[in-house]
């Protein structure tokens, strides 16, 4: 019989708490929290998507995305940014167009970073002080109804949009949002804002249709209620997929044209986000050649930046390409904006 007080009989009584303790220590332990990064995506789901999941499959991080609206693009996305600008929600933004992230730079919302997969990059498509970085491009080209435009009547140029034969037959998707938005930012910047503005007006003038945005612009031409429309080479890819009876024009390529603006994907690390080292894993993955591969192999059929990787076999080869500053078109975008929303979208004098 044990004797109470004896060591063993101690030591029994205190079984019950070692083990518990074992469990605690064990059985219990807070398993080491997951990493996370949480990314503003203002490309289109069907194509971010992909990218997203394959870096979560390769890491182990998980992502949380924030998606944008068909009818306020990129801007809802960075109106949040700006809101949280003192308090970050988000560590990356990836963003489908580059002017509205240099207005988000200028505001000091964006840290400086530069990825050691950027490499092979061109430096039009880079911020001097490495705030974000441009990848993936579409083109902004005119898509064409077949049935309605003969081939020798075809657009060659954007200015096409204004010619009075076409009045009241072609179409832009509404230019406060999105790549239409942008390519007018371009345009005060490049050319100032009286030749912008005096564009604009012709547009106007020759009672262009404004469209919801740029799949809607392709779907009236695809349906032949416009000759054809500004948009955006995913747009005009889908239509091509679908057999759809159009052409697909870049503009601006002869001897005396410009070129044809193309607008890259741009990618930035949100300043005092709360994952910064996963921001920075996010952001290598996006700038990587593969992820520029993938984007020009999937149906959105992006553009690579980098020269020797492969595009789309309907892409020209030889495609000249508009000469932008993109800083400075970034610093015309609150000017264009402010144009386009109170003259050129105001309903005309005597309607």
């Amino acid at each position: 019989m044990l004797k109470r007080g004896s060591p063993l009989w101690i030591g029994l009584l205190a079984l019950p708490w070692v083990l518990g303790g074992l469990w605690i220590a064990f059985g219990s332990a807070p398993s080491p929290p997951q990493r996370e990064v949480i990314v503003y995506c203002a490309l289109d789901r069907l194509y971010a998507q992909p990218i997203l999941d394959r870096f979560t499959e390769r890491t182990g991080i998980t992502v949380r995305a924030k998606w944008d609206t068909e009818a306020s693009k990129t801007t809802g996305l960075v109106k949040a940014l700006l809101t949280e600008h003192e308090r970050p929600r988000c560590d990356v933004f990836w963003n489908n167009e580059v002017s509205q992230t240099i207005r988000l730079a200028d505001a000091g919302a964006l840290d400086s970073y530069r990825s050691p997969s950027a490499v092979g990059i061109p430096d039009w498509a880079r911020d001097p002080k490495d705030r974000w970085t441009g990848f993936a491009a579409r083109a902004r080209v005119l898509i064409v109804n077949e049935a309605r435009v003969p081939k020798d009547a075809r657009p060659t140029s954007v200015q096409d949009l204004a010619d009075p034969r076409w009045r009241g037959q072609v179409g832009i998707a509404k230019p406060l949002f999105g790549t239409t938005a942008t390519h007018a930012a371009v345009l005060f910047a490049l050319n100032g804002p009286e030749p912008a503005i005096a564009f604009f007006e012709s547009l106007k003038a020759n009672r262009v249709v404004i469209c919801a945005g740029n799949a809607d612009v392709k779907d009236r031409v695809v349906a032949g209620e416009l000759a054809f429309g500004w948009t955006d080479t995913d747009d005009a890819h889908l239509a091509m997929l679908a057999g759809e009876k159009i052409v697909v024009v870049f503009p601006d390529q002869g001897p005396e044209g410009k070129g044809t603006l193309l607008i890259p994907n741009s990618v930035a690390v949100i300043q005092g986000g709360p994952n910064p080292v996963e921001a920075r894993a996010l952001v290598d993955a996006l700038l990587s050649a593969e992820t520029e591969e993938a984007l020009a192999a999937a149906r959105s059929a992006q553009i690579p930046l980098r020269p020797g990787l492969e595009r789309p076999s309907w892409i020209p080869k030889d495609l000249k390409a508009l000469n932008v500053d993109w800083q400075a078109a970034g610093q015309a975008f609150g000017a264009a904006r402010t144009y386009l929303d109170t003259r050129f979208l105001a309903p005309a004098e005597g309607k």
